[in-house]
Protein backbone atom coordinates (compact mmCIF):
# COMPACT_ATOMS: atom_id res chain seq x y z
CA UNK A 1 0.00 0.00 0.00
CA UNK A 2 1.62 3.41 -0.83
CA UNK A 3 1.88 5.90 1.76
CA UNK A 4 1.62 10.05 1.50
CA UNK A 5 5.50 10.48 1.56
CA UNK A 6 5.59 7.80 -1.43
CA UNK A 7 2.69 9.97 -3.50
CA UNK A 8 5.18 13.20 -3.46
CA UNK A 9 8.80 10.87 -5.03
CA UNK A 10 9.92 12.17 -7.76
CA UNK A 11 8.24 15.36 -7.69
CA UNK A 12 10.44 19.04 -7.80
CA UNK A 13 8.79 21.12 -5.15
CA UNK A 14 7.91 20.22 -1.40
CA UNK A 15 4.66 18.40 0.24
CA UNK A 16 3.33 22.24 1.31
CA UNK A 17 3.84 23.92 -2.09
CA UNK A 18 1.86 21.06 -3.96
CA UNK A 19 -0.79 21.69 -1.55
CA UNK A 20 -1.21 25.14 -1.62
CA UNK A 21 -1.55 25.55 -5.17
CA UNK A 22 -4.52 22.70 -5.02
CA UNK A 23 -5.68 24.57 -1.82
CA UNK A 24 -5.65 28.46 -3.67
CA UNK A 25 -7.62 26.63 -6.71
CA UNK A 26 -10.51 25.00 -4.76
CA UNK A 27 -10.36 27.31 -2.36
CA UNK A 28 -11.35 30.60 -4.41
CA UNK A 29 -12.32 31.25 -7.60
CA UNK A 30 -9.01 31.65 -9.50
CA UNK A 31 -8.27 29.47 -13.08
CA UNK A 32 -5.20 27.42 -13.02
CA UNK A 33 -2.91 30.51 -14.93
CA UNK A 34 -4.45 32.62 -12.05
CA UNK A 35 -2.84 29.94 -9.39
CA UNK A 36 0.65 30.25 -11.79
CA UNK A 37 1.00 33.61 -11.25
CA UNK A 38 0.23 33.87 -7.57
CA UNK A 39 2.84 31.31 -6.78
CA UNK A 40 5.25 33.16 -9.28
CA UNK A 41 4.86 36.12 -7.15
CA UNK A 42 6.44 34.05 -4.19
CA UNK A 43 9.04 33.24 -6.81
CA UNK A 44 7.80 29.67 -7.62
CA UNK A 45 8.29 29.21 -11.05
CA UNK A 46 5.77 26.02 -12.47
CA UNK A 47 3.25 25.74 -15.30
CA UNK A 48 -0.58 25.79 -14.86
CA UNK A 49 -0.83 22.28 -16.60
CA UNK A 50 1.57 20.59 -13.53
CA UNK A 51 -0.89 22.73 -11.18
CA UNK A 52 -4.17 20.62 -13.24
CA UNK A 53 -1.55 17.93 -13.05
CA UNK A 54 -1.27 18.30 -9.17
CA UNK A 55 -5.12 19.22 -8.71
CA UNK A 56 -5.86 15.83 -10.97
CA UNK A 57 -3.89 13.36 -8.41
CA UNK A 58 -4.21 14.94 -4.61
CA UNK A 59 -6.70 16.70 -4.57
CA UNK A 60 -9.22 13.91 -4.32
CA UNK A 61 -6.87 12.60 -1.37
CA UNK A 62 -6.57 15.75 0.54
CA UNK A 63 -10.49 15.41 0.37
CA UNK A 64 -10.35 12.17 1.63
CA UNK A 65 -8.39 12.71 4.37
CA UNK A 66 -10.34 15.94 5.54
CA UNK A 67 -14.02 13.58 5.58
CA UNK A 68 -12.23 11.16 7.86
CA UNK A 69 -11.94 14.92 10.21
CA UNK A 70 -15.18 16.17 9.57
CA UNK A 71 -16.79 12.37 10.84
CA UNK A 72 -20.32 12.53 9.95
CA UNK A 73 -22.43 15.69 8.66
CA UNK A 74 -25.47 16.17 10.48
CA UNK A 75 -28.82 14.05 11.21
CA UNK A 76 -30.67 16.17 8.49
CA UNK A 77 -30.02 15.72 4.99
CA UNK A 78 -31.79 18.51 2.44
CA UNK A 79 -31.44 17.22 -1.22
CA UNK A 80 -31.97 18.89 -4.20
CA UNK A 81 -30.50 18.52 -8.11
CA UNK A 82 -29.66 21.02 -10.55
CA UNK A 83 -29.49 21.03 -14.63
CA UNK A 84 -25.87 21.52 -15.81
CA UNK A 85 -24.75 21.46 -19.71
CA UNK A 86 -21.89 19.04 -20.74
CA UNK A 87 -20.30 19.11 -23.69
CA UNK A 88 -23.78 19.90 -25.14
CA UNK A 89 -25.86 17.34 -23.58
CA UNK A 90 -27.95 17.11 -20.50
CA UNK A 91 -26.77 16.07 -16.73
CA UNK A 92 -28.37 16.73 -13.65
CA UNK A 93 -25.78 17.00 -10.58
CA UNK A 94 -27.76 16.08 -7.32
CA UNK A 95 -26.14 17.60 -3.82
CA UNK A 96 -27.10 16.89 -0.52
CA UNK A 97 -26.51 19.43 2.35
CA UNK A 98 -26.86 18.86 6.44
CA UNK A 99 -28.65 21.45 8.52
CA UNK A 100 -25.93 23.76 9.03
CA UNK A 101 -25.41 24.02 4.80
CA UNK A 102 -21.94 21.84 4.53
CA UNK A 103 -21.73 19.74 1.55
CA UNK A 104 -22.62 15.51 2.35
CA UNK A 105 -21.92 14.52 -1.34
CA UNK A 106 -22.31 15.26 -4.81
CA UNK A 107 -23.32 12.79 -7.85
CA UNK A 108 -23.38 13.62 -11.39
CA UNK A 109 -25.85 11.74 -13.45
CA UNK A 110 -27.49 11.82 -16.86
CA UNK A 111 -30.78 11.14 -15.67
CA UNK A 112 -33.42 12.53 -13.13
CA UNK A 113 -35.67 9.53 -12.64
CA UNK A 114 -36.26 6.84 -10.50
CA UNK A 115 -33.28 5.43 -10.14
CA UNK A 116 -30.62 7.59 -10.10
CA UNK A 117 -32.21 8.76 -7.50
CA UNK A 118 -31.61 5.43 -5.93
CA UNK A 119 -28.04 5.35 -6.87
CA UNK A 120 -27.58 8.94 -5.00
CA UNK A 121 -29.32 7.68 -1.81
CA UNK A 122 -27.42 4.55 -1.64
CA UNK A 123 -24.34 6.87 -2.18
CA UNK A 124 -25.40 9.14 0.53
CA UNK A 125 -25.83 5.99 3.36
CA UNK A 126 -22.66 4.59 2.05
CA UNK A 127 -20.56 7.68 2.56
CA UNK A 128 -22.26 8.24 5.87
CA UNK A 129 -22.91 5.11 7.87
CA UNK A 130 -26.32 5.61 8.86
CA UNK A 131 -29.25 7.07 7.43
CA UNK A 132 -30.32 10.66 9.13
CA UNK A 133 -33.84 11.16 11.28
CA UNK A 134 -34.96 13.91 8.72
CA UNK A 135 -34.62 13.82 4.95
CA UNK A 136 -36.02 16.64 2.89
CA UNK A 137 -36.42 17.72 -0.52
CA UNK A 138 -38.90 19.06 -3.34
CA UNK A 139 -42.01 17.44 -4.86
CA UNK A 140 -39.38 15.42 -7.17
CA UNK A 141 -41.63 12.08 -7.45
CA UNK A 142 -37.79 10.32 -7.97
CA UNK A 143 -37.08 11.41 -4.57
CA UNK A 144 -40.38 9.74 -3.24
CA UNK A 145 -39.53 6.44 -5.16
CA UNK A 146 -35.97 6.39 -3.89
CA UNK A 147 -36.65 6.80 -0.41
CA UNK A 148 -39.53 4.11 -0.30
CA UNK A 149 -37.12 2.00 -1.29
CA UNK A 150 -33.75 2.77 0.58
CA UNK A 151 -34.91 4.76 4.02
CA UNK A 152 -38.75 4.53 4.58
CA UNK A 153 -38.26 4.52 8.55
CA UNK A 154 -36.58 8.23 7.43
CA UNK A 155 -38.62 10.83 8.19
CA UNK A 156 -39.41 12.50 4.94
CA UNK A 157 -40.51 16.20 4.19
CA UNK A 158 -41.61 17.87 1.24
CA UNK A 159 -42.85 20.97 2.17
CA UNK A 160 -42.76 24.32 0.27
CA UNK A 161 -39.67 26.20 0.34
CA UNK A 162 -37.84 23.41 2.93
CA UNK A 163 -35.51 22.83 0.64
CA UNK A 164 -33.98 25.89 -0.20
CA UNK A 165 -31.15 25.35 2.00
CA UNK A 166 -30.06 22.89 -1.02
CA UNK A 167 -31.19 24.87 -3.88
CA UNK A 168 -28.41 27.79 -2.38
CA UNK A 169 -25.74 25.13 -1.75
CA UNK A 170 -25.72 25.29 -5.68
CA UNK A 171 -24.58 28.88 -6.15
CA UNK A 172 -20.93 28.19 -5.48
CA UNK A 173 -20.38 25.37 -8.23
CA UNK A 174 -22.76 28.13 -10.81
CA UNK A 175 -19.70 30.41 -10.50
CA UNK A 176 -17.06 27.69 -10.70
CA UNK A 177 -19.08 26.83 -13.83
CA UNK A 178 -18.62 29.76 -15.73
CA UNK A 179 -15.11 30.74 -14.13
CA UNK A 180 -14.63 27.16 -16.07
CA UNK A 181 -16.24 28.27 -19.49
CA UNK A 182 -18.50 24.99 -18.14
CA UNK A 183 -17.38 21.20 -17.58
CA UNK A 184 -15.76 19.28 -20.14
CA UNK A 185 -17.16 16.01 -19.00
CA UNK A 186 -18.96 14.14 -16.35
CA UNK A 187 -16.33 12.48 -14.62
CA UNK A 188 -14.38 16.02 -14.59
CA UNK A 189 -17.42 17.81 -12.53
CA UNK A 190 -17.60 14.68 -10.45
CA UNK A 191 -14.25 14.87 -9.60
CA UNK A 192 -13.62 18.45 -8.94
CA UNK A 193 -16.90 19.17 -7.33
CA UNK A 194 -16.37 16.33 -4.77
CA UNK A 195 -13.22 17.95 -3.47
CA UNK A 196 -14.51 21.43 -3.68
CA UNK A 197 -17.49 20.81 -1.57
CA UNK A 198 -14.95 19.37 1.66
CA UNK A 199 -12.54 21.70 1.31
CA UNK A 200 -15.26 24.52 1.05
CA UNK A 201 -17.00 22.39 4.18
CA UNK A 202 -13.29 23.09 5.87
CA UNK A 203 -13.22 26.21 5.76
CA UNK A 204 -17.01 27.86 6.51
CA UNK A 205 -18.02 29.47 9.07
CA UNK A 206 -21.09 31.54 10.01
CA UNK A 207 -18.45 34.24 11.06
CA UNK A 208 -21.43 37.33 10.81
CA UNK A 209 -22.43 34.99 14.00
CA UNK A 210 -19.21 35.07 15.81
CA UNK A 211 -16.89 36.64 17.88
CA UNK A 212 -13.44 37.38 16.26
CA UNK A 213 -11.84 35.52 18.55
CA UNK A 214 -13.54 32.77 18.00
CA UNK A 215 -13.38 32.69 13.66
CA UNK A 216 -9.52 33.12 14.06
CA UNK A 217 -9.19 30.10 16.23
CA UNK A 218 -11.76 27.93 13.97
CA UNK A 219 -10.04 29.18 10.99
CA UNK A 220 -6.85 27.93 12.79
CA UNK A 221 -8.15 24.61 13.17
CA UNK A 222 -8.97 23.87 9.67
CA UNK A 223 -5.32 25.68 8.49
CA UNK A 224 -3.91 22.80 10.88
CA UNK A 225 -6.34 20.20 9.34
CA UNK A 226 -5.00 20.86 6.21
CA UNK A 227 -1.57 20.96 7.22
CA UNK A 228 -2.14 17.20 8.25
CA UNK A 229 -3.67 16.29 4.87
CA UNK A 230 -1.14 17.29 2.62
CA UNK A 231 1.81 16.05 4.99
CA UNK A 232 4.19 13.54 3.58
Amino acid sequence: MKTTANNYCGYRFTPEIIGHAVWLYHRSCPSFRDVEELLGKRGIIVSYETIRQWCRKFGPEYARKLELRQGRLGGIWHLDEVFVRIRGESHYLWRAVNQDGDAIDILVQRYRNARAAKRFFRKLLKGQGSPPWQQVTDELKSYGAAHRVTMPSVNYITARYESNRAEVSHQPTRQRERQMRRFKSAGQAQRFLSVQGVILNSFRFARHRMRSENYRWLRARSFKDWTAAIAA
